[in-house]
């Protein structure tokens, strides 16, 4: 596949490049099998509704097709399970999880590594932090009926936020 360049100029990025060297939505790394795209993350409800509004351009406007996003401001009610599963970017920030290619954090890197994007080292450590997220899976079927999708809700956001679907758990 020949390269195909991105340009970003958006809120967070002025003149950031990279190239698209992956079919979309295919040859992700072995260990990487989300439940979930991108665009099907927007049409559930993630972030508030906020999270992609001002980089539209970036990606597919099949995306944006049923997406739940709010122009205004943050709104919890937009998300799948109706409630806020976020911490501020700052916090992010502190604990030094944000990437600088990747200034909105996971989900940036996902949808980029969706369309075809990859950076060796960081890619794996994005795939890294995902896994981890698998114990919340474990602790949703030790605390939950199977097929209650509203036990524990800020908890199956947090996991929807992470491309995990957990509404059949």
């Amino acid at each position: 596949m020949r390269a195909r360049w991105v340009v970003v100029n958006d809120r967070m990025q002025q003149g950031y490049r990279y190239a698209l060297v992956a079919p979309i939505g295919r040859d992700f790394h072995a260990d990487f099998r989300p439940d979930l795209t991108p665009a099907e993350m927007l049409a559930l409800g993630v972030f508030g509704g906020k999270y992609m509004t001002d980089c539209r351009d970036e990606f597919p406007n099949s995306w944006f097709v049923g997406a739940r996003l709010s122009s205004l401001r943050k709104d919890p009610s937009i998300n799948c399970f109706g409630v806020d599963a976020s911490q501020p970017l700052s916090v992010w920030r502190a604990k030094g999880w944000i990437h600088p290619e990747d200034p909105r954090g996971w989900f940036q890197w996902y949808c980029r590594y969706h369309q075809g994007r990859r950076m060796p080292g960081e890619d794996e450590r994005q795939i890294a932090r995902w896994k981890a997220l698998r114990r919340h899976i474990a602790q949703l079927r030790r605390a939950c009926e199977p097929g209650d999708c509203w036990c524990r809700p800020r908890q199956r956001q947090a996991l929807l936020h992470w491309a995990y679907d957990s509404r059949s758990i």
